[in-house]
């Protein structure tokens, strides 16, 4: 005699229930026929599953241990099963996002809102990863759609500009350069500057430019990324230049959450672009989640304008 999927079913039943007569009930079948199941299983077995006690069924320790091993299995059919529903009803696979982390945190959450609003059961992951294995991952296909601050496309992939937009400062709420409508190299003579990594390149384009000005900024705190960029402006620490889209996102609607930001008198462009897999097959809802990327990046836009003329 083998083990049946019909015996594990009943047996699954029983755990659950707790009781013979209502594991018949769940499963549209009879007492005896229930019972007679779980003798089987016993018996293939060769041990007891269930002590009987007062008309209850208690699990021994060993049907405990079995039923770890029989729900694990069930979780892995009951995601086919999900995923199959969620295919049939419409969402025809999950669409793939890949991202740098700073856009993570702005422009894509706005994006995602927007594609929610047309396809709320639409399916969609996001994974922010670094360059340049973002491109890495993106040229071998991994992926329905990329954003990333590169200029050109990499290997198998087109490239379309979303968005370019100067670099921008941010200053701790209540300093006094934040007094000015927009910031020159000079002001910041002397004042903390919070940077990038040296192997960044927009670190190594903004002491290019103070470098060539001849300005003697204070750079004792450095950091690999936008947003801890501007949660140590936040404290107070020193001035950042930044990205538009997390200074904006971060600086919230006014400025009592700490961080204010300013434009610069002169141009760092942050540029962002959508970039397509050309090998992969085109996720049916991959246009509907690009138009709502370029109307976050027409939002943006026009935010930004607002700050400028602040």
């Amino acid at each position: 005699m083998k083990l049946t999927h019909r015996q594990i079913d009943f047996f699954r039943a029983v755990m659950g229930t707790g009781h013979v007569t209502r594991a018949a009930e769940l499963l549209h079948t009879s007492q005896p026929t229930v019972s007679r199941e779980l003798a089987r299983l016993e018996q293939v077995l060769g041990f007891a599953l269930f002590e009987r006690i007062k008309g209850r069924l208690k699990p021994t320790v060993r049907a405990l241990a079995l039923m770890e091993e029989v729900e694990q299995s069930y979780v892995g059919l009951e995601r086919i099963a999900a995923t199959a529903v969620a295919l049939q009803a419409y969402a025809q696979g999950r669409l793939q996002l890949v991202c740098l982390p700073a856009l993570s945190h702005a422009l894509l959450p706005d994006a995602v809102r927007r594609f929610v609003q047309r396809q709320p059961e639409a399916a969609v992951s996001l994974t922010p990863i670094e360059s340049p294995q973002l491109e890495a991952a993106l040229a071998e296909q991994r992926f329905d759609l990329g954003l990333s601050e590169r200029h050109e496309a990499p290997a198998a992939c087109g490239l379309q500009t979303l968005l370019v937009a100067d670099e921008v400062c941010v200053l701790p709420s209540g300093h006094p350069l934040a007094l000015r409508a927009q910031l020159r190299p000079a002001d910041f003579e002397g004042e903390p500057f919070i940077s990038f990594a040296p192997t960044d390149p927009y670190r190594q384009q903004v002491d290019a430019l103070f470098a060539a000005a001849g300005v003697q900024r204070g750079l004792r705190l450095e950091t690999p990324s936008a947003v801890s960029v501007c949660a140590l402006v936040r404290q107070g620490l020193g001035l950042g230049i930044v990205n538009p889209l997390t200074a904006l996102e971060l600086a919230g609607s006014g400025e009592e959450g700490g961080l204010v930001v300013r434009p610069l008198s002169f141009s760092i462009p942050f540029h962002v672009a959508l970039i397509r897999p050309s090998w992969r097959a085109a996720h049916p809802l991959r246009e509907d989640f690009e138009a709502a990327l370029v109307e976050a990046a027409q939002s943006l836009k026009a935010r930004l304008a607002q700050t400028e003329q602040a």
